[in-house]
């Protein structure tokens, strides 16, 4: 049987082997090379705009398009060496979602500090979808 754990601690132990990065670390490494994915919903995007750069996956299906072994595989994430950023609204799903993504073999797979808002509210480059 495997023990319960709470949200709260499951996303302490998803966190606990993430280096998450801010705003301003995020777009440096965008452009040093590393892929932002956003998997905030369609009405999210519609209602808040979107990160120019990013690349968007619904979240259902993030790990299909990430998995280089994956039919279903979106080429332009390229192999497991890429640094992957995972973005949501306030970064509280991308910290799950980028766990999962190391579990598939990312090792520097991460997510951003605040999500979609505190990149909004660092100024940082927002277009509408």
């Amino acid at each position: 049987m495997v023990a319960r754990k709470t949200i709260d601690e499951l996303l302490a132990q998803a966190r606990a082997g993430l280096v998450r990065v801010e705003p301003n670390e995020a777009q440096d490494a965008i452009g040093g090379g590393a892929l932002l994915v956003d998997i905030r919903s369609e009405s999210q995007r519609a209602a808040d705009g979107i990160v120019p750069s990013a690349i968007w996956f619904a979240r259902n299906v993030l790990e299909w398009r990430c998995d280089p072994s994956s039919e279903a595989r979106d080429d332009r994430v390229g192999g497991l060496d890429r640094r992957v950023i995972v973005m949501c609204d306030e970064g509280y799903q991308s910290s799950l979602a980028a766990a999962t993504l190391q579990q598939l073999g990312f090792a520097r797979a991460t997510d951003l500090v605040g999500g979609f808002q505190a990149w909004r509210a660092a100024g940082l480059p927002v277009a509408r979808d």
